[in-house]
């Protein structure tokens, strides 16, 4: 019996055996909150189609890919500026890259290190194919996580030291 083939034209298919390094749950969980918070905000901006990859099992390079379509330039600016609004403002991610944002092209990249967001246009979208090249990342079923990560995060940010600090129940010992 012979084992089921892989893909030979995806991005992981060209790398050898399984080059992803083993990330801790909290990390896993805090990368997954900042692709869910894209996911939303690029469909709250009425972004198309939009895709949320994993490639913790394929590389160490990004945990996430949020892929999404804007119909327009000013669309596609308006979700690049409310996702940076949110992870590097309000939440505090480092931004490490963007591109595409000062062109007039079909593409804008937004890199914060666990989680890269494409805007695509249409015609980008299919001309680059990142579905395609990716296409042994599993797919994350965004909608039905947001709400749970909504919750999480509340949790999360009500158990942390600082939260408790500002509620004024961290007492200096």
């Amino acid at each position: 019996m012979t084992a089921p083939a892989r893909p030979t034209d995806t991005v992981a298919s060209q790398t050898s055996g399984n080059s992803a390094a083993p990330r801790s749950p909290q990390l896993y969980q805090a990368s997954l909150a900042n692709a869910l918070a894209a996911a939303h905000i690029a469909d709250q901006l009425r972004g198309q189609n939009i895709a949320v990859l994993d490639l913790t099992a394929i590389t160490s390079i990004v945990d996430f890919f949020i892929i999404a379509t804007g119909t327009s330039s000013r669309q596609m600016h308006a979700i690049a500026d409310e996702v940076n609004r949110k992870l590097k403002h309000e939440d505090g991610n480092r931004r490490v890259s963007i591109e595409g944002y000062r062109t007039e092209g079909n593409w804008i990249l937004v890199d914060y290190g666990d989680v890269v967001l494409h805007v695509f246009t249409p015609e980008g979208r299919q001309l680059y194919n990142l579905e395609q090249l990716w296409a042994d990342a599993p797919r994350i079923d965004w909608k039905s996580l947001t709400a749970d990560f909504s919750t999480f995060r509340i949790s999360t940010e009500l158990s942390s030291p600082a939260s408790r600090c500002r509620a004024g129940s961290l007492t200096s010992t």
